[in-house]
C-alpha cells in the first residue's frame, strides 16, 4: 500500500459538479493498492498516519500529531500511485490492484482510521474527480506499507 499525505488548510473533491468530501486543516491522502496488500497494511498504514506527527508545536517543530492540532482527513483512492513509466511513454498500470481487491481495501482503511478517532471524508472510488487543496507547509510524506 502506498499513500502519499499532504498536509493541508482545506481540501475537497467534487464528482460530477457535486462536492462528495470536504475538510477544513487536516491530511489529504492519496491512497494507492497493490495486488499483495491486505487488511494488515491497511492496518499499518492508517495507524502510522494517525500516530504522526506533522503539525508544529509553538517552538515551530514538528511535534504535534492531527488530534493536538484538529484536523481530519481527506481520502481519495489514487491507482495511478502505481503507474510504471520505465518502459514507453505511457504508464502501466499492471501493479495497481483490480478495483474488486482495492475497492473494499480502501474502504477497510477509511474504517481503520475511523475507528482510530478522526473523521474521514472521501473521494469516489473510480470516479474522475476534481481534487482541491491547499497544501500546508506545504507538507507531503509518503507512507508504504512494504
Amino acid at each position: 500500500m502506498r499513500v502519499i499525505l499532504q498536509r493541508s488548510k482545506r481540501a475537497s473533491v467534487t464528482v460530477e459538479g457535486s462536492i462528495t468530501g470536504a475538510i477544513d486543516s487536516g491530511y489529504v491522502l492519496l491512497v494507492g493498492i497493490t495486488h499483495e496488500d491486505t487488511e494488515k497494511d491497511a492496518d499499518y498504514c492508517a495507524r502510522k498516519i494517525a500516530q504522526m506527527r506533522l503539525f508544529e508545536d509553538e517552538d515551530g517543530k514538528m511535534n504535534r500529531s492531527i488530534f493536538e492540532n484538529g484536523g481530519d482527513i481527506l481520502s481519495i483512492s489514487q491507482f495511478t500511485l502505481y503507474g510504471d513509466i520505465r518502459k514507453g511513454r505511457r504508464p502501466s498500470f499492471v501493479e495497481a490492484a483490480r478495483p474488486e481487491k482495492a475497492e473494499p481495501l480502501w474502504n477497510y482503511f477509511n474504517e481503520v482510521l475511523r475507528n482510530e478517532g478522526l473523521r474521514v471524508e472521501e473521494g469516489v472510488f473510480g470516479a474522475m474527480m476534481d481534487v482541491e487543496l491547499v497544501n500546508d507547509g506545504p507538507v507531503t510524506i509518503i507512507v508504504e506499507s512494504k
